[in-house]
């Protein structure tokens, strides 16, 4: 097996403004984010095959191989994704720490998938075996299409990591039975869920087999023209609706929607295709203004676990299922990478902090599959025994059903370092602020070394310190989110206003020169847009990059939840590691009235109290309990 490549990381563009760093080149060291990676590695990665173990997930590739396959295979058609997305973390992981115990598994998991695996590539447990419907018979819902493409993004971690291995072989095999299969000589067919585009881009960008982002491209170009049958939930659910050129917004099922557009930027790059890559720019801004939540959170609506319409985001029917949430992070470092705006790197912070990091349990062993922003019922406590068979929320679950949300948390963990920064010709950009050490090659030769101290979100304070001389001028680029008005730089001493945006320092360094950014963190009141009909007349509370939230058994009547309401005359303040308000609760959760309207107004005389609040992604870890994040506001004179 050959040696991997220092800049091995998810996504690596031929060309840019900017390149990203790689897992080699940036060592998360501890933190809010190095503690969540420590875990997953300890705790998530081990779980994750257990219960892939347990339910017979794995075994499919064994009755495969050994030719037992039968119509009672256990799991859903997608349930090998689940292995692959699996073996992509475990060689995120195993590249990032060497830890053997991810190696001795990445090896395990490889020997039982390359004998399942067809002469002629194909590689599919629930489709083309004996008692089985035929290969891509079900192209709407049998997910054989985005299987395979979950197996390359897993080949291209290992080959980045590791160099080229079984696994790569398989993948490989695989992406040349696809092609041969659905290439312009052949089925003129795309797959009900986005995701083998993703995969062949990216393969064949560290293969260097352009034949596979041209595959790629092709499916894309198949796609908004009622290739896929109709359904119920209509052809916007598969986005087979619009061509991706013409379309204006994401709709439909929201992962599906963010990974066909990851490979859109994906293909409009290594195509040098303006037309394409504009229109995903489009996209991006109409449907992050307004059909995405304060929290990051994207896909309002249950019934399709899709986006809703413009302002549609109630806060109590929210999906905002964790894998779209995974899947806005993958589109949108994709753009930053294909523009250097840094309005993308925002919206990654506000979902690492409010989504990814929401998911997990403390142990690393349950998880959110949708996270809402108003839980009315603080559901049954979870069974770490038993699967989930819903997406709701109330309480994080060992596994589910459908479980494409653990492994997608543990891929995207695992390989987090490679979202931390970039460089381009003249110097350094930290887009997201951990502890870490970046040692890193500009592309004249040159060697930029700093080390970034900080306990963000804590505080605000982000150092960094440089740790090497360097013999000429480089720019030292720094995010300022767009939240922090306020925000300071201390440079020799001397600090001066940063604005938003990215704080460009340019010098000949010297080891020991530190650079220190102060972020305000201080809570802030947050409303929404008078047109989001759901939370009129309701205020959140961030700080920093966190949004915040009440739970019930933090209130004196644990019931009453639902009456709260918030003085937006007084600020928010400070507390260790989240904020308080003040609140009342004017209507007696004992109180009924025939039906919900009534003449009477709630008491005025209610006690004010203070009101405690926490980062979202910390609730429910005491327990069920209800919970929300927009809170009914009182103006003057109420």
């Amino acid at each position: 097996m050959t040696e991997g490549t220092p800049d091995a990381c998810p996504v690596l563009p031929a060309h840019g403004p900017v390149r990203p760093l790689g897992l080699a080149q940036v060592s998360i060291a501890g933190g809010f984010w190095g503690g969540r990676q420590a875990v997953n590695a300890s705790a998530t990665l081990a779980h994750c095959e257990s219960w892939m173990e347990r339910l017979g997930w794995l075994a499919n590739f064994d009755r495969v191989a050994d030719g037992t396959t039968s119509p009672d295979r256990p799991g859903w058609s997608f349930s090998d994704s689940e292995v692959y997305k699996l073996l992509e973390a475990l060689a995120w992981e195993t590249g990032r720490t060497g830890d053997p115990e991810a190696e001795s598994a990445i090896k395990r998991l490889t020997a039982r998938v390359a004998r399942a695996q067809d002469p002629d590539g194909y590689l599919n447990t629930c489709f083309g075996h004996d008692r089985q419907p035929p290969r891509y018979s079900d192209l709407e819902m049998g997910h054989e299409l985005y299987n395979t493409g979950h197996l390359l993004q897993a080949a291209v971690a290992r080959l980045r990591m590791a160099g080229e291995d079984d696994l790569v072989r398989i993948a490989r095999r695989a992406a040349d039975h696809v092609c041969r299969t659905f290439g312009a000589d052949g089925l003129a067919k795309i797959c009900g869920h986005p995701e083998i585009e993703v995969g062949l881009a990216e393969l064949g960008r560290a293969l260097g087999e352009d034949r596979y982002v041209e595959q790629a491209r092709l499916f894309l170009e198949r796609r908004g023209h009622g290739t896929l049958r109709d359904i119920p939930l209509g052809r916007a659910y598969f986005q087979d609706d619009v061509p991706i050129r013409q379309a204006e917004v994401w709709r439909g099922h929201a992962v599906r929607a963010l990974y066909l557009t990851a490979a859109a930027v994906d293909v409009a790059v290594e195509r040098g295709d303006d037309e394409l890559l504009r229109a995903v720019e489009r996209q991006w801004e109409r449907s992050v203004a307004r059909r995405t939540y304060i929290t990051g959170g994207m896909g309002s609506r249950h019934q399709d676990e899709g986006f809703g319409e413009d302002w549609e985001l109630p806060p109590d029917r929210a999906y905002c299922e964790t894998c779209a949430g995974v899947a806005s992070i993958m589109v949108s470092w994709r753009l930053y990478l294909a523009t250097a705006d840094v309005r993308y790197t925002d919206l990654i912070e506000r979902t690492l902090y409010n989504i990814i990091a929401t998911s997990p349990s403390p142990d690393g062993r349950a998880f959110f599959y949708a996270n809402p922003l108003h839980q009315r019922t603080p559901g049954r406590p979870a069974d770490g025994t038993e699967v989930s068979p819903r997406a709701e929320a109330g309480a994080r679950a060992a596994w589910f059903e459908v479980s494409c949300c653990p492994t997608n948390v543990a891929r995207t963990l695992a390989s987090l370092g490679g979202y931390v920064a970039t460089t381009d010709g003249d110097g350094l950009q930290i887009h997201q602020y951990a502890p870490c050490a970046i040692r890193a090659e500009l592309p004249d030769g040159r060697q930029v070394a700093v080390d970034v101290e900080t306990d963000y979100p804590e505080t605000g304070t982000v150092r960094v310190r440089i740790a090497a001389d360097a013999p000429a001028p480089w720019t030292l680029s720094l995010r300022v989110p767009a939240w922090a008005d306020g925000a300071t730089v201390t440079e020799d001493g001397q600090a001066r206003p940063a604005e938003p945006g990215l704080l460009a320092i340019r010098r000949a360094f010297r080891a020991g020169d530190v650079i220190t950014v102060e972020l305000p963190t201080r809570p802030r009141f947050t409303w929404p847009d008078p047109r989001i009909d759901a939370v009129r007349g309701c205020v959140a509370v961030e700080r920093g990059p966190e949004v915040l939230c009440v739970e019930s058994h933090d209130l004196p009547h644990p019931d009453g939840l639902d009456g709260l309401v918030i003085d937006i005359l007084s600020a928010p303040q400070a507390d260790p590691g989240g904020a308080r308000v003040r609140g009342r609760l004017p209507v007696r959760a004992d109180r009924l009235w025939p039906y919900p309207a009534h003449p009477a107004a709630p008491a005025a005389d209610a006690e004010w109290f203070d009101v405690p609040l926490r980062p979202y992604h910390s609730w429910a870890q005491q327990g069920p309990s209800s919970m929300r994040i927009w809170l009914p506001a009182l103006t003057q004179g109420e």
